[in-house]
């Protein structure tokens, strides 16, 4: 889970400041103030990680990935090409780890969070370059292990790094933002834990996932063959398709500690049914042996039931963030834009509850761990997540 985070000449950001990151953390702003930005850079960030070319240390994006964020001037604070990104980040750990010096084995460091600081310039071709990143190891608040890696040298404190005989020549330049070249490390004697800190790195990144501002309109019928989708997607288009492979793993959540199990179809359409927006909600195949499915719902107890496409928008817009919220896998982190769209200002105030359940949830008897930052405009939201704080609920 992500702790912390710091921006420097990003976008609208001439520095950030640190931002601390709660399990659910909310982002309140006027229109273009920068909301948006913080979830882009780390949307950055993931498929920079998932790129194959290790030598490119940003990607900016295309049509095909997370975001296309144009080019490198395009994204620096005044569009100024000297100036230097920055972005520093802090994570907790799933579990603990655990650096040994391999040339001492009195010399132990363990820690419980990790932060990763790095810097990039524009190069000649006006592409970034990673200038120098640092590696942190926290023990609570206190540092037990520092690393640094620049263009042309690594140092790491207080544990020291020893050459291997007969490789003094230079260290190889950071790959991506965050990684050490496979050769830099066999220069080494005792470095082989560096390769821990990227690991790490990469699986956080892994687990952040993004819902958009506008999902896409429901659809009379649905498409699924068995898949399972990492995510509802950007756009909400994979949410059905994650309903169906949740039901068909059997997956069974909680909305807290010692509360009722349920199965997730179920469990989605309750919550559905206390936002106030439906009465009912079921996902079925149009006929036995068929790949189609339709969604039908209840808007009240008397009513006949309806495809999704015959409802409020509303509903259809606010089932993905429902979804993705329970759905992703545990220890995530999901960043999501605007999730009460189109909703009325009761389900805006009982959205606040479903996010708070989100990040309090169990799924089999294993609290999920999960993080939500969401951006929204929804004063209703906002007082009754306040309430909540007041009455401790969160």
């Amino acid at each position: 889970m992500l702790t912390e985070m710091q921006i420097k000449n990003f976008k609208a950001w001439q520095d950030t400041g640190t931002i601390r990151l709660a399990p659910l953390t909310v982002i309140f702003g006027t229109n273009s103030s920068g909301k948006s930005s913080l979830g882009h850079l780390l949307l950055a960030l993931k498929q920079t990680v998932q790129l194959s070319d290790r030598k490119r240390a940003l990607h900016m994006g295309d049509e095909n990935s997370l975001i296309d964020l144009g080019t490198f001037e395009d994204c620096l604070y005044g569009h100024d090409l000297k100036l230097p990104l920055e972005f520093s980040l802090r994570w907790r750990l799933q579990g603990a780890l655990a650096v040994k010096n391999a040339l001492d084995a009195k010399q132990s460091f363990r820690g419980d969070e990790l932060r990763l600081s790095s810097t990039l310039r524009a190069d000649k071709a006006e592409q970034p370059q990673t200038e120098a990143f640092q590696y942190q190891l926290f023990d609570g608040a206190n540092a037990v292990l520092e690393m640094n890696h620049t263009r042309g040298n690594i140092e790491c404190s207080p544990l020291k790094l020893i050459r291997a005989v007969g490789r003094g020549w230079p260290v190889e330049p950071p790959e991506k933002f965050y990684r050490f070249a496979d050769r830099t490390l066999l220069r080494y004697q005792n470095a082989d834990f560096l390769a821990d800190f990227t690991l790490q790195t990469e699986q956080m990144l892994e687990q952040v996932y993004f819902l958009g501002p506008l999902r896409r309109p429901a659809r009379r019928v649905y498409q699924w063959s068995g898949d399972t989708p990492p995510d509802v997607g950007a756009e909400g288009e994979a949410t059905i398709a994650a309903l169906l492979a949740a039901d068909a793993q059997g997956r069974h959540l909680n909305r807290g500690y010692r509360q009722r199990k349920q199965q997730f179809v179920p469990f989605i359409a309750e919550w559905l049914t206390d936002l106030g927006v439906i009465d009912s909600f079921e996902v079925r195949a149009l006929a036995k042996g068929r790949k189609e499915y339709e969604v039908l719902v209840k808007t009240h107890p008397k009513a006949h039931k309806v495809k999704l496409t015959d409802v409020g928008f509303g509903v259809s817009q606010v089932l993905p963030a429902l979804v993705q919220a329970f759905y992703a896998p545990a220890g995530s982190t999901v960043w999501m834009e605007q999730p009460e769209i189109h909703l009325h200002p009761m389900a805006q105030s009982n959205l606040a509850d479903v996010f708070i359940s989100a990040v309090q949830a169990y799924e089999e008897s294993t609290p999920r761990n999960m993080q939500l930052i969401v951006e929204t405009h929804s004063e209703h939201f906002l007082t009754r997540l306040q309430r909540r704080v007041a009455e401790g609920k969160i």
